[in-house]
């Protein structure tokens, strides 16, 4: 039954049940780049499709369909957090794509270093160098959306870190971060927050997270396209093609792939207009 007056309650990927907030939809439509029209008109529909219980997949799968069928470009901007969860199954893609936002802003990175400590030798996911300034990564990699990373993470990571350093006085390692694709927990931002970890999510640093650093650099994976398919996008991850510019540079991947010459035209134009601008 739709709703008619009041609020609407929705549940979270979580569990968690909270009210519909059109301001929070308005504000992911936008960001994705739909003029006040579009979202308008998207919101409007959704409102009266609403009812109680509904869940914030159909919410955003119904936004999704309504932008893809109004603009294919906005849509693959539109459905970025979905996008990092599909860099799965393993973690490995989302470490070189963690590592290809830091190389970005000017540091040199390795993934997959072997760093040995004062206890016990360990297996870096990202090493980021800078200015003479060392951050070691660790990247917690959820394929489930809902969950969040708990203070178990940063505990572990802050254990590792302290292990690497005791044993290289010697090198300059400055900073040991935690990575997910998800957000974390209460617990672990405050643990990180006292034990001098740094923290990178979804959503944090505030105004600094994944999202705004992916819009701000045009680092899109090449998992937002709406042109290819699952097993396509699989195919270029094994080929370590992560981000939309990789694929521009290494287009004869499609050949590889048996891609149409007029598919790919349409695919790299894709992959062109996301990077645009930057």
């Amino acid at each position: 039954m739709t709703a008619k007056k009041g609020t609407v309650k929705i549940i979270k990927k979580s569990g968690e049940i909270a009210e519909f907030s059109a301001k929070k939809l308005e504000e992911s439509l936008k960001r994705a780049g739909a003029d006040k029209a579009t979202l308008n008109k998207i919101i409007s529909i959704v409102k009266k499709e609403l009812y109680d219980g509904i869940s914030t997949s159909e919410i955003y799968n119904r936004s999704f369909k309504l932008l893809k069928k109004d603009n294919s470009f906005l849509a693959s901007r539109y459905k970025l957090k979905k996008a990092i969860y599909e860099l799965g199954p393993t973690g490995f893609p989302f470490e070189r794509f963690i590592a290809a936002i830091f190389k970005n802003s000017g540091f040199k990175t390795e993934v997959g270093q072997i760093i040995p400590g004062k206890c016990v030798t360990h297996e870096v996911d990202v090493v980021a160098s800078k200015d003479d300034k060392t951050l070691i990564m660790e990247c917690k990699f959820h394929t489930s959306e809902g969950k969040k990373t708990d203070v178990k993470v940063p505990l572990y990571i802050h254990s590792r870190f302290r292990d690497i350093k005791n044993l290289n006085t010697s090198l300059k390692f400055d900073e040991g971060w935690v990575v997910t694709n998800t957000v974390f927990t209460e617990d672990a931002v405050v643990y990180a927050r006292c034990s001098g970890l740094h923290l990178l999510s979804w959503d944090l640093p505030k105004g600094d997270g994944l999202r705004d650093r992916i819009d701000h650099t045009g680092l899109y994976p090449i998992t937002v396209s709406n042109l290819l398919s699952s097993r396509e996008k699989q195919f270029l991850l094994s080929r370590d093609v992560v981000l939309c510019k990789e694929l521009i540079n290494d287009k004869f991947y499609l050949d590889h792939l048996g891609v149409s010459e007029n598919r790919q035209k349409r695919i790299l134009a894709e992959m062109k207009a996301l990077c645009e601008g930057f």
